[in-house]
């Protein structure tokens, strides 16, 4: 069954339609990217240096992103950033296919690819609310795009592995260019709605970005959110891309193993976008940061000495945390967050989680070595933990309202007393 919000908001259907493969895209080049490094002549350095090419601009224009972004057509500036990667992948998609890519060459492209994506996320958060005309179906509609991701993140390393082993890297690159071509072809089909911004001079790109920093630091429950997401990313995600893979297959029976366990996690984030379909927390952040507790003990869960079914169940339910608490997290700023600073909002929110991750990429090896990767598993989802905790003890967390209520269905006994007032009044009441 289609979910109502893809029927009745026409605007994000296109808006979600032509995202759809591109995320498909974007997964899928997780894996292709280091096969096309290795088809370029480069060893495994060579991968880390051209994958930290592609991290290493967000970091540093994401906040110009954002304070751009809010200051000009969101919409343009997607569909800027679709044709820049576009023409990325189709230079890197020839260089591959005919043989003359070099790991120097593929390291330059990526750079070019992760500067364009900096200015896309930001747009792209800022945006999504310009496209739903009921404030109520800003859940649903995150909870959509939260499936999609679950669902391409099965579908785009399956897809590259075809696409490889047939093709080579050169055809997973030319297949993500053709993603964002059907990306633009919705984007310039959109018409979102039409935000008035609080002021009509614009300050400085320096001075944006400190207005956005200011947004931030004005409310406690974003200030701390943003704390506990830098934790997340930097202390338990490690886990996840260095030390779970190895634990797991050498505990529970090899690559197998480790690939039912993600499966699992992967299914709980189904799970969990399909129930926020439905239910509405009347708290979302406070749920939000209940979810955060579940996904912090991912960790944990690799380096428990369980079976192989129990690890898939508690995964399972880490995977309904994550998709919980960033689901509801993205609500909570669309919610509260003026439109005309979401984007310049949500780029501090991107660069929180980006900024540490590498660090604690490169640390987790080096510390489970020193100490010992069933002790490391364990004090990483401790922190994890005892931050999460500390982002749900904040006041403000667990008080914050939602932005839009959805009208409450009235009793017998109210109808009655307002047809009864309309009787007096001469005023109709509610027909049925």
């Amino acid at each position: 069954m289609i979910p109502a919000v893809l029927r009745e908001e026409p605007q994000f259907r296109l808006l979600f339609t032509g995202q759809l493969l591109s995320l498909v895209g974007d997964r899928m080049m997780l894996v292709a990217l280091p096969f096309a490094v290795l088809e370029s002549g480069g060893g495994t350095g060579a991968v880390g240096l051209v994958v930290a090419a592609e991290l290493a601009p967000f970091v540093v224009f994401s906040l110009i992103g954002g304070a751009i972004s809010d200051r000009s057509d969101r919409r343009r500036i997607l569909i800027g950033s679709d044709l820049g990667r576009l023409l990325v992948q189709a230079t890197g998609a020839a260089l591959l296919l005919a043989g003359a890519a070099t790991p120097a060459m593929l390291a330059g492209l990526v750079l070019v690819y992760g500067t364009a994506d900096a200015f896309f996320q930001p747009a792209f958060t800022g945006l999504l609310p310009q496209t739903i005309s009921d404030p109520v179906q800003l859940q649903p509609a995150n909870a959509v795009r939260g499936l999609s991701f679950s669902a391409a993140a099965i579908a785009g390393p399956a897809l590259a592995g075809v696409l490889v082993a047939t093709a080579g890297a050169g055809g997973a690159f030319l297949f993500d260019a053709g993603s964002f071509a059907v990306s633009v072809l919705f984007l310039l089909r959109l018409r979102p709605r039409v935000v008035a911004a609080e002021q009509d001079e614009h300050p400085s790109i320096l001075a944006s970005v400190r207005q956005g920093w200011r947004e931030v630091v004005s409310r406690p429950w974003l200030r701390s959110g943003l704390v506990a997401m830098s934790a997340y990313h930097a202390l338990v995600l490690p886990a996840v891309f260095v030390l779970g893979p190895v634990y797991v297959s050498h505990r529970l029976g090899g690559p197998g193993a480790w690939a039912t366990v993600v499966v699992a996690f992967g299914l709980g984030s189904i799970v969990g976008d399909l129930l926020l379909l439905r239910i509405r927390p009347h708290r979302a952040l406070r749920t939000a940061a209940v979810g955060l507790v579940f996904a912090s003990m991912q960790a944990a869960v690799y380096g428990a000495s369980v079976g192989l079914a129990l690890t898939c169940a508690l995964q399972f339910l880490a995977g309904i945390g994550v998709t919980a608490f960033f689901t509801l997290w993205e609500v909570s700023l669309q919610e509260h967050i003026p439109s005309d600073a979401l984007s310049r909002v949500s780029s501090w929110d991107y660069l929180s989680s980006s900024a540490l991750m590498p660090v604690g990429i490169a640390l987790a090896g080096p510390i489970a070595v020193a100490l010992g990767t069933r002790a490391t598993l364990f004090g990483m989802s401790a922190l994890g933990v005892a931050s999460a905790v500390a982002f749900l003890g904040v006041r403000s967390v667990r008080a914050l309202p939602r932005g839009a209520e959805p009208p409450r269905p009235l009793d017998v006994e109210e109808v009655e007393a307002l047809a009864e007032r309309g009787a007096a009044t001469g005023v109709r009441g509610p027909d049925f």
